[in-house]
C-alpha cells in the first residue's frame, strides 16, 4: 500500500491528507528520473566516443584498404607517367629526327582535358583532394595516350614515306658493272667534245656494248619514251618523285611506254652505239 503523506493544518487542528496534482506527481517523477537520464546519456556518449560501433568498424576497414589501393594506384600511375616521358622523348627525339619531321608542339601534348567544374561532383568530401588529383591524372595520361597514339600512325606513315623514297631515290648504275666498258664523261665542268668550249655536263656518260639493257636506277613512272629532236634520240625519262628525275638518252629499242611504273632495276631499253 503507498505510503500516505499528512501535514497539520493550525487552523483547524487537524492532519490533513497531502494530495498532489497530476503535474506535481509528474514533476516529482521527472525529477526522480533525470539523475539517471543524464548517467545514462553520459554512458552513450562515452561509448560512442571510444568505442566503434560494428559498422563503423567496417567503415574504418574500408577506409583503409581504400587509401592502400590508392598509394598503388598512385605508384602505377607514377610508372605509367614515366613510360609516356620516355616514349614521348623517342618520339621527339628519335622518330621525327630520323624521318626528318617537326616534334608535336608541347601545347598540344599538355591540352587540358575539361573544365573547371569537371570534377565538381567529386567535391565536400574527407577524401576529395587525393581523389581530384588523382581523376587529373588519369585524365591527363589518357589525352597524352590519344596525343602519342595520333603521333605514332603519323610516323608510321613517315616510315613507310621513307621507304618509298629510298626505293625511289637513283641508287645503282643504269648499266650493271660486267656490262660498262668505261665511264666516258662525269656530272660538271668539261670541254665539250664537238664544240670544244667549256660546257656543263648535266649527266653521266656510259660506255658498253650496243644492245646492252639499260636499267632504271630507281622506283617511279615513265613521263617520256619515245625520240626526241634535242640531241638525245630515242631516250627515256623517269620520274622519280621526291624532286628526282632520271633521262636516260641514245637508246636504240625502247622497252617501257608513257605513264609506265617502273621498279629500280627494271630495263628500260637497249643503249645504241653514238654516232
Amino acid at each position: 500500500m503507498a505510503e500516505q503523506k499528512y501535514r497539520f493544518n493550525p487552523k483547524t487542528l487537524n492532519f490533513e491528507r497531502i494530495r498532489l496534482s497530476a503535474w506535481q506527481k509528474t514533476k516529482r517523477t521527472a525529477l526522480m528520473l533525470l539523475p539517471g537520464l543524464a548517467v545514462g546519456l553520459l554512458g552513450i556518449f562515452l561509448t560512442y566516443q571510444f568505442i566503434d560501433s560494428p559498422k563503423e568498424s567496417e567503415l574504418r576497414r574500408e577506409n583503409k584498404q581504400l587509401l592502400v589501393q590508392y598509394e598503388l594506384l598512385d605508384k602505377q600511375l607514377a610508372e605509367l607517367e614515366g613510360v609516356m616521358r620516355d616514349v614521348r622523348r623517342r618520339d621527339d627525339n628519335i622518330y621525327r629526327v630520323i624521318f626528318e619531321a617537326d616534334p608535336l608542339p608541347e601545347s598540344m601534348r599538355q591540352a587540358g582535358v575539361g573544365g573547371i567544374n569537371r570534377y565538381r561532383d567529386l567535391a565536400g568530401y574527407a577524401s576529395s583532394d587525393l581523389v581530384i588529383e588523382t581523376r587529373k591524372r588519369l585524365d591527363m595520361l589518357t589525352r597524352q595516350v590519344v596525343v602519342q597514339s595520333k603521333s605514332l600512325d603519323e610516323v608510321a606513315s613517315l616510315v613507310l614515306r621513307k621507304q618509298e623514297m629510298l626505293a625511289s631515290i637513283p641508287a645503282i648504275q643504269p648499266i650493271p658493272n660486267e656490262d660498262l666498258t668505261q665511264t666516258a664523261g662525269g656530272f660538271g665542268w668539261r670541254i665539250h667534245p664537238i664544240h670544244k668550249i667549256q660546257k656543263f655536263h648535266a649527266g653521266m656518260d656510259f660506255t658498253c656494248k650496243q644492245g646492252t639493257p639499260i636499267h632504271s636506277t630507281g622506283d617511279g613512272r615513265v613521263v617520256y619514251s619515245e625520240y626526241g629532236t634535242n640531241g638525245y634520240g630515242m631516250h627515256v625519262i623517269v620520274d622519280h618523285g621526291f624532286g628526282y628525275q632520271t633521262l636516260y638518252a641514245h637508246l636504240s629499242k625502247l622497252e617501257v611506254r608513257n605513264g609506265q611504273r617502273v621498279k629500280r632495276g627494271d630495263v628500260l631499253g637497249s643503249w645504241a652505239t653514238r654516232g
